[in-house]
């Protein structure tokens, strides 16, 4: 009942645990992480929006136009931004395990 109650905890703690370690990219400054982070976020964002286009055009193409290609694409489109925001998202850590395993 006590174990996740303690006087150190706190939530950066909790988000520092979580967090990936930099890896390789370590020894980087502080305004090139932030230039890294500016762009994986802008690229989620993109491709967030790449899948809730896809979604739009599935709902469009099925129901009000009964066009199947328009739905199919947008099916299409789902899973590529998908896909692209789980990639990018785990980049930190991939990289993180590839240097891990190569030292």
């Amino acid at each position: 009942m006590f174990l996740a109650a303690g006087d150190k905890g706190d939530i950066t703690t909790i988000i520092g645990g979580i967090a990936p370690d930099w890896g390789p990219f370590g020894s980087l400054g502080a305004e090139a992480r932030v230039m890294i982070e500016v762009v994986m976020a802008v690229s989620i964002l993109l491709c967030l929006g790449i899948a809730i286009w896809g979604a739009a055009k599935q709902r469009i193409g099925a129901t009000a136009l009964r066009d199947t290609f328009s739905a199919e694409q947008g099916k299409g489109l789902i899973v590529a931004g998908l896909t692209g925001v789980f990639i990018i998202g785990s980049l930190g850590t991939l990289f993180t395990i590839v240097y891990g395993m190569a030292i």
